[in-house]
C-alpha cells in the first residue's frame, strides 16, 4: 500500500479517518487534512478512477492485520504422518498395545504410517505379513484406509486416516 508522498497521483477520492467520504479533492489538499489529523493518508484502492484515500493510522492498521494473521495461523490444525512399525511375527498383545498407541494418534488428528519389514527368510512368507495388517485393521474403530497394504522392496507398508 502507498502512504503519504509515495502517492503519485493528482486528484483522489477521500475518506475520512471516521469513515466518512469527504469527496474528490486534490492529493496537497488530502495530505493536509491527514497531516492535521496526525494520520497517515493511505491509498487503498489504487485502481479506481480516481483512487480511493483514507485518512489512518497506518502502523495501528498493520498492527491490527497481523494480529488477525497470527490469530488465523492459531486456529489451523496440521495434520502430521506418524508411523507405527510392526513385526511379522508379533504377539497379540504387543498388536494391541500398538493398536491404542495409533488410535490415540488418529484420535489427535494425525495420519499413521503402518509399516512391515521383512527380514532374511521372512520374503518368503509375505503373506503372513498381510494377516498382522489385517488383525491390527481389526483392532482399530473409525478408520479410513487411505492407503491398502501393499508390498514396496522389502517393507509392506498401509496409510490410515481418522474418520471424520
Amino acid at each position: 500500500m502507498l502512504i503519504n508522498e509515495q502517492i503519485r497521483e493528482k486528484e483522489v477520492r477521500l475518506i475520512g479517518a471516521d469513515g466518512r467520504q469527504l469527496g474528490i479533492m486534490a492529493i496537497g489538499q488530502a495530505q493536509q487534512l491527514a497531516d492535521e489529523a496526525n494520520l497517515d493518508l493511505v491509498n487503498i484502492s489504487p485502481k479506481a478512477e480516481p483512487p480511493v484515500c483514507r485518512i489512518m493510522d497506518y502502523g495501528k492498521y498493520r498492527f491490527e492485520q497481523e494480529k488477525k494473521l497470527k490469530e488465523a495461523k492459531k486456529n489451523q490444525k496440521t495434520t502430521q504422518l506418524k508411523e507405527m512399525r510392526l513385526s511379522a511375527t508379533i504377539d497379540t498383545h504387543d498388536l494391541e498395545v500398538k493398536a491404542k498407541n495409533v488410535q490415540k494418534f488418529l484420535a489427535g488428528g494425525d495420519k499413521v504410517k503402518v509399516s512391515i519389514r521383512f527380514r532374511g527368510r521372512q520374503m518368503a512368507h509375505t503373506a503372513g505379513g498381510l494377516e498382522v495388517m489385517n488383525q491390527f485393521l481389526a483392532l482399530l474403530d473409525d478408520v479410513v484406509v487411505e492407503k491398502p497394504a501393499k508390498m514396496e522392496g522389502r517393507n509392506m507398508f498401509m496409510v490410515l486416516a481418522p474418520k471424520n
